[in-house]
């Protein structure tokens, strides 16, 4: 597949950036996203009252195709570049985080699961490719080496969506005698549903439409081929003989899945914010009107911008390095994980800033600017999207210190 351009020079509305994706079938599935706004705007209620997404929204993003942008050709999916699926969450988000981060979560295990062994797909996807994986990555599982594989146990919190999927991938270190707790022997562990039990107990504030309750695992055997081991993945060195898609280091795929969604609840925070400022008045003058109101729409517009711009370059660049077969350069990839980790940090404090200066209109409980504020807080919450510990760290490279984080 050729590279992907995305055109972020041509002029835009406030807050409706387009972009080109260089293809009939990836820009058919940004049009989809963009025609569901008014889809999932009426369903927001829903999804809030039930904590979960409605199964029609789930049902539209399969007709749609979102679920097979990052899934392998062999199994129905389209294989397309991580620059579409992303560009797809932020047309969504711009109207339900919810939906854009539980698409964002469980489509990236579409991409995630051909890192396992082949044998692991055909189990999940062999009889309905339209299967999808929920997940909850801690490491909190208590692992048993057996032989043929490992006995599981543990709860875990946070699976977005998994009462949409069949399937799970959980978090768990593998102990060894020489270590019984080392972060180097983590695994991701792959169980279908009848080996789980889901507890629904998802009462938040933000995203409270992702549905992510906890699963319970009791003493489950889980094969050895249904594990993948990430640090043995060696940056994308095992899988150089795979398509260039699945030769990216997993870190880098899936920590845009939770920031990526928020980015885009920001433009639609700003889409929201210069509806009030036609119509609100401010003082002694409508907000439209009013310097310090223009200057907060522009610095947010600029910040989206440049937000997006950083977000299609890596990829571009990541790409661009697997297709050539070579590892992208370790501290790229910690400048990579530290910006993805701000998206967060900027949109909270930007959304923060419309919300104050929209005033008293925009904290009134149906207000949609306090729902987006909402959203775009509790992202913050995931730990891929607190910033500090990538900011050490690359700061550290910086200063010719080996890195400190596993997953880059």
């Amino acid at each position: 597949m050729s590279a992907i351009s995305i055109n972020m020079d041509q002029p835009q509305p406030a807050a409706g950036n387009r972009f080109s994706l260089g293809s009939a079938r990836a820009n058919t599935l940004l049009q989809a996203a963009r025609n569901m706004g008014p889809v999932l705007e009426a369903r927001l209620e829903t999804g809030a009252r039930n904590g979960r997404i409605p199964e029609e929204t789930i049902d539209d993003f399969h007709n749609a195709g979102f679920f097979r942008i990052l899934q392998p050709q062999q199994y129905g999916g389209y294989e397309m570049d991580p620059q579409v699926f992303y560009a797809v969450l932020l047309e969504l988000a711009k109207t339900c985080m919810s939906s854009a981060w539980v698409l964002g979560v469980t489509g990236v295990h579409n991409w995630q699961l051909n890192l396992f062994d082949e044998a692991a797909a055909e189990d999940v996807w062999g009889s309905d490719s339209s299967v999808l994986i929920s997940s909850s990555y801690a490491p909190v599982g208590l692992v048993t080496p057996v032989d043929g594989g490992f006995r599981l146990n543990g709860r875990w919190s946070f699976s977005s969506g998994c009462q949409h999927c069949d399937w799970v991938f959980l978090g768990a270190v593998v102990p060894t005698a020489d270590a019984p707790w080392d972060l180097r022997n983590y695994r991701t562990f792959l169980l279908p549903r009848n080996n789980y039990k889901i507890v629904a107990n998802w009462d938040v504030v933000g995203l409270s439409g992702t549905g992510s309750h906890d699963i319970v695992v009791n003493d489950v055997f889980v094969p050895e081929y249904r594990t993948h081991h990430m640090w043995a993945d060696d940056e994308g060195r095992k899988f150089m003989q795979a398509p260039p898609l699945y030769r990216l280091p997993f870190m880098q795929v899936f920590a845009r899945a939770v920031s990526t969604p928020t980015l885009g609840a920001l433009e639609g925070a700003l889409e929201k914010y210069i509806e009030i400022a036609r119509t609100r008045l401010a003082g002694a003058v409508m907000m439209k009107d009013d310097p310090g109101a223009q200057r907060v729409a522009a610095e947010v517009d600029c910040a989206i911008a440049s937000m997006k711009h950083t977000l299609f370059q890596n990829f571009d660049q990541l790409m661009n390095c697997a297709r050539a077969g070579e590892v992208a350069n370790l501290l790229d990839r910690a400048r990579f994980r530290y910006q993805s980790a701000t998206v967060v940090d900027r949109c909270v404090g930007l959304s923060s800033r419309m919300l104050k200066t929209a005033g008293s209109i925009a904290i009134r409980s149906p207000s949609p600017l306090l729902q987006q504020h909402h959203d775009i807080l509790a992202s913050q919450a995931h730990i891929a999207n607190v910033s500090e510990p990538f900011a050490v760290n690359l700061g550290a490279m910086l200063f010719g210190h080996e890195s400190t984080d596993p997953g880059l």
